[in-house]
């Protein structure tokens, strides 16, 4: 629960298969399409699409990560929806997985640019973003 008196909003964090974060929270960081942005309560209303990055929130002073996939987020009223291809807690995240695909994304894409393979460039893209994000994640939480 946030400090008594802090203002928060309601942070919603949804992908096509679950409800990952719905909590109050004082403050967020997300990955936009055009950079990180942030969003306070009593935020100006808009819509903007994401990134695959780190999004970064506080209850109070608790701070909490989760790796983000592209989506979309949308802030109304005291209401930030985040709608995500994927996301995952710093805690859901395997650590091995994601470098083994942040391995293979990066190989897929040297094979391309040799012109050794052809290759999904954007899918490639994709992937190691996603890897990224999920290991950002895990940095930041130690």
């Amino acid at each position: 629960m946030a400090n008594a008196g802090q203002a928060t909003l309601q942070l919603d964090v949804v992908t096509p298969t679950r409800l990952v974060v719905s909590e109050r929270v004082t403050e967020v960081v997300a990955p936009g399409s055009e950079g990180y942005f942030g969003v306070l309560p009593d935020h100006i209303p808009f819509i903007t699409t994401l990134k695959a990055g780190a999004l970064t929130y506080w209850k109070g002073k608790e701070e909490r990560h989760l790796a983000a996939a592209r989506g979309y987020a949308e802030v109304r009223g005291d209401r930030l929806s985040i709608l995500a291809d994927a996301a995952e807690m710093t805690e859901e995240i395997d650590v091995a997985r994601a470098e083994r695909a942040r391995e293979r994304a990066e190989r897929r894409l040297a094979e391309w640019a040799s012109g050794t393979e052809a290759i999904d460039f954007a899918r490639a893209q994709a992937a190691l973003q996603r890897a990224l994000a999920r290991l950002e994640v895990v940095g930041k939480s130690h």
